[in-house]
């Protein structure tokens, strides 16, 4: 999805990690695991020492290492039922979504309706 589509909260959504994964295209990130409830997705740690999910489309191993294919933030977008959100990005069940006060981050998909 490239088009912002508007969608409402109906779950309230609390953001897991306080020291996520940031990276720019071209960088390097280690795999440490994978979660089979979670699947498009592998836990990374960053050479800075950020950890966070990162989507398993954007990654492509090149000499021994993953190698991210687009700039990637792993932040999570804490989330109260009612809060209107437009999402820009889908993949693998997660949203990059943006709040009308700047915030920004991945929300679950499940958490959100699509306004019409």
């Amino acid at each position: 999805m490239t088009d912002q589509q508007t969608y409402k909260v109906n779950t309230t959504y609390l953001a897991g990690y306080a020291e996520p994964l940031s990276a720019q295209r071209g960088e390097a990130v280690f795999f440490k695991r994978r979660d089979p409830q979670l699947t498009g997705w592998v836990w990374c740690e960053s050479a800075s020492g950020g950890r966070g999910w990162v989507p398993e489309s954007w990654i492509v191993i090149r000499e021994n290492a993953l190698v991210l294919e687009r700039d990637y933030s792993a932040i999570e977008l804490s989330v109260d039922s009612g809060e209107e959100l437009r999402v820009d990005t889908v993949e693998s069940g997660w949203g990059w979504a943006h709040a009308d006060d700047g915030r920004e981050g991945w929300v679950p998909m499940t958490c959100l309706v699509a306004c019409n």
